[in-house]
């Protein structure tokens, strides 16, 4: 076992970046965190930094205003750190796509390794996906950003 599997095999610690939206992604997320749900279990949890986050999550479309402080939030992270792209807006940029501040969605901002779709997406969707990337993580991603590549990218 590497070093990359050994540190994303267990204990996630998750960061929380919500962009401008309804705030229904930020509920479902919230609610993974209920005793319904219990994220813990699979030894996840949210922290209040950055700095100490394993994953970062993104729900919300991303606006011109909140495109400056994902990129802060996203170089501040330690590497490598993984991204996902809760909900539809993040993903695609939902029904904000056509409004005049929408910066793009998520990977056009940053590298996203795992895509969460929904409008907004259950918990169990939530919980499937990051359980998912634990399993399987695109450390090919990660390898190309430290490389200075875009990431994002996957290759099998």
């Amino acid at each position: 076992m590497g070093f990359r599997d050994f540190i994303f095999k267990k204990s996630l610690w998750l960061f929380h970046f919500g962009g401008a939206s309804c705030n229904n992604c930020d509920i479902e997320i919230l609610d993974c965190l209920t005793p319904r749900y219990d994220v813990e279990r699979f030894g996840m949890q949210l922290v209040g930094s950055i700095r100490h986050a394993d994953v970062l999550l993104v729900s919300g479309s991303i606006n011109q205003k909140d495109k400056i402080r994902l990129l802060e939030l996203y170089n501040q992270a330690p590497r490598p750190i993984l991204v996902v792209a809760i909900g539809a807006c993040a993903c695609t940029g939902g029904i904000f796509a056509e409004g005049n501040v929408f910066a793009g969605p998520v990977d056009q901002i940053i590298p996203v390794d795992a895509y969460i779709p929904g409008c907004p997406p259950k918990p169990e969707a939530i919980i499937g996906g990051i359980v998912k990337l634990l399993t399987h993580p695109p450390f090919d991603s990660s390898l190309s950003r430290e490389r200075g590549g875009t990431g994002g990218e996957s290759t099998k």
